[in-house]
């Protein structure tokens, strides 16, 4: 489900004051329920390719310039400044430039960017040539999730009515710039989402992160200075080229301008794709949504996905931007706001997660390697109700030696979860090695009393 409203009458949608529904800020979704979203006709009707047009007026540097000046920041988890991103690419080097958009999403709970390329994938093919220009590029990568093959074929239709329309090919627009793009569907590898590993699995290599330096800004794609995005940030362009700066400033917060998707799952009463500016909180989004489901409370969640520290209900009013969720003791990442209730245990949901980065682990390195492994057996155990009261400090231990100590950030994905469920949670833990098992298992008498009194709201 997605949500599209209008922002707060006065152009701000920071969170404050206003309606719920008025919180929210349709731009990349703005037109997601209408018939063939996805073709170029109906983009047209919505002022698409106009950013182009006003982007190939302008100097490369100063489009450059422009973007960064916007605050645009990346999409796809760390927050780094677009602009900046770009303007690190060398020029006069007489060496190809490339732009790799990276499709390749697969964090447990984040479902974003695929339903973007699948209800509107020209808002990313506009944004790409605007990039291409930018950075003097003439040819681009989309690396799409392979697995996704109903939106690998509508991206490729939206490529072939492009180059019809003459925004990809030779003299775009008349402007002189040629850009060839091409799709490549990966083999389903959750590590090739690092950009690195992505850029070896692009070049036909096994999908495994590098050691920097050299960044890809210098040495990248075919040993050539390259830049890669996320189809968020660079489906986020075109609007910015197209409105303003100042428009997109007028959103979010002063460090993190804008508006983004929130993908919100779980035990949730309306999940779905929520476009709105950084700053909401989600209690505000929950309270948009429907809440928890009836008769049930939050007890935690995550804000950036499974790789992200784990909160709980007392982190409801958290600014969702990348300032706010960092000070208190997380990350924004992919805004993926998973929301568990009360009848989930969380050793159970810890334990599947670690059992996905082991099994996803490219195995490169070893702490990530081993970590992963070893943190698999002692939290089985522990759910099964054969720990015992020292693998808390062993799993600890075993966190601390993976964080910060492996090739890319797989192995500091796998200790977050540890870390955060051991802080917020260890009562928990403890209980399944006194109670031999889960408390939460239906078949043992649970722990925890049946009280519908405390079920009701979302943090009643």
């Amino acid at each position: 489900m997605t949500l599209a409203t209008e922002i707060n009458d006065n152009g701000n949608g920071n969170g404050n004051g206003g309606s719920p529904e008025k919180l929210l800020a349709p731009v990349l979704t703005a037109f997601w329920d209408q018939p063939e979203s996805w073709t170029l006709e109906t983009y047209r009707r919505h002022e698409g390719y106009e950013g182009l047009r006003k982007a190939l007026a302008m100097a490369p540097d100063d489009l450059i310039a422009y973007v960064k000046d916007s605050g645009l920041r990346g999409r796809g988890g760390a927050g780094f400044p677009t602009g900046m991103k770009w303007q690190f690419i060398p020029q006069g080097d007489g060496k190809p430039h490339y732009l790799v958009v990276n499709a390749d999403e697969s964090e447990p709970g984040t479902c974003k960017d695929i339903p973007l390329l699948f209800a509107n994938p020209h808002s990313l093919i506009e944004g790409i040539v605007i990039a291409c220009y930018a950075i003097r590029s003439s040819h681009a990568f989309i690396y799409l999730r392979g697995e996704v093959v109903p939106v690998l074929r509508r991206l490729h239709e939206a490529v072939r009515e492009a180059y019809e329309a003459g925004y990809l090919g030779t003299n775009i627009l008349g402007s002189g710039l040629d850009l060839e793009l091409t799709v490549h569907a990966g083999a389903g590898a959750y590590i090739c989402g690092e950009e690195t590993a992505l850029l070896d699995s692009l070049e036909g290599r096994r999908g495994q992160p590098r050691l920097r330096p050299p960044f890809p800004a210098v040495a990248g794609l075919y040993a050539c200075p390259t830049v890669v995005n996320n189809v968020e940030s660079i489906a986020s362009v075109p609007a910015i080229l197209n409105r303003g700066k100042d428009w997109f400033k007028s959103m979010g917060s002063e460090k993190s301008p804008g508006f983004t998707l929130y993908s919100l799952s779980g035990h949730v009463a309306g999940p779905g794709q929520y476009e709105a500016p950084l700053g909401i909180t989600l209690r505000q989004l929950l309270d948009m949504s429907g809440g928890m489901r009836p008769g049930h409370r939050l007890k935690f969640w995550t804000p950036g996905g499974s790789s992200t520290p784990m909160f709980t209900d007392d982190h409801l009013d958290v600014p969702l931007d990348y300032e706010g969720v960092g000070a208190a003791g997380s990350m924004l990442g992919t805004k993926a706001l998973q929301c568990f209730d009360e009848t989930t245990c969380v050793v159970r949901a810890v334990t599947r997660w670690t059992e996905f980065y082991a099994h996803e682990s490219c195995g490169k390195c070893t702490p990530c390697r081993e970590g992963t492994y070893w943190l698999v057996q002692l939290l089985r155990d522990i759910e099964a109700g054969k720990g015992q009261m020292s693998d808390l400090d062993k799993l600890n231990d075993i966190a601390d030696n993976i964080n910060g100590k492996s090739f890319c950030a797989l192995g500091d994905g796998a200790a977050s979860p540890i870390f955060s469920s051991l802080k917020y949670f260890r009562e928990e833990y403890e209980q399944h090695i006194t109670g031999k098992g889960c408390p939460f298992d239906p078949a043992r008498s649970t722990v925890w009393a049946d009280d519908k009194n405390a079920h009701q709201g979302v943090n009643a």
